[in-house]
């Protein structure tokens, strides 16, 4: 299982929380900091990074990032994904195609792994990259989403 989706549809829960396996929690939230520009929430653990490591995508969205060996406490039976093998993919907006551009070029240089370089399709201009953890991003400008 490569990321994990909490959801509840019946209560006053205002937070989905996608839980994703991490090999190095201080390299991916400097990853999520400078790569993406998101915010982690909550206090700092010994490392000086925030435990549990959770990062703002939206108002109603965090990235939690669980050591990978402590993953298995939360999918019981369930395999981990090896890094690199992807099961979902997890988009992110841009208002243009250049904003699609400079968040490809912003992740590159932050430690992201080109997958796939900026191109228009009939869907939109968009761009993919992995994370250091080998999480799968894309980067789409869909003018008609």
């Amino acid at each position: 299982m490569d990321s994990l989706v909490l959801i509840c549809y019946h209560c006053d829960m205002p937070t989905v929380v996608l839980a994703l396996p991490t090999d190095d929690r201080v390299r991916a939230h400097a990853f999520y900091r400078d790569g993406l520009g998101l915010t982690a929430v909550g206090p700092p653990g010994d490392d000086g990074v925030p435990e549990p490591l959770q990062v703002v995508v939206s108002d109603g969205l965090h990235l939690m990032f669980i050591p990978r060996g402590g993953f298995g406490w939360v999918t019981g039976d369930n395999a981990v994904a090896a890094p690199g093998t992807s099961e979902c993919l997890l988009s992110l907006p841009a208002d243009d195609d250049a904003g699609v551009d400079a968040a490809l070029a912003r992740a590159e240089a932050a430690g992201a792994t080109v997958v796939t370089r900026p191109a228009t399709m009939p869907w939109g201009h968009l761009a993919t990259f992995a994370d250091p953890d080998g999480h799968l991003w894309q980067v789409i400008h869909a003018p008609g989403w």
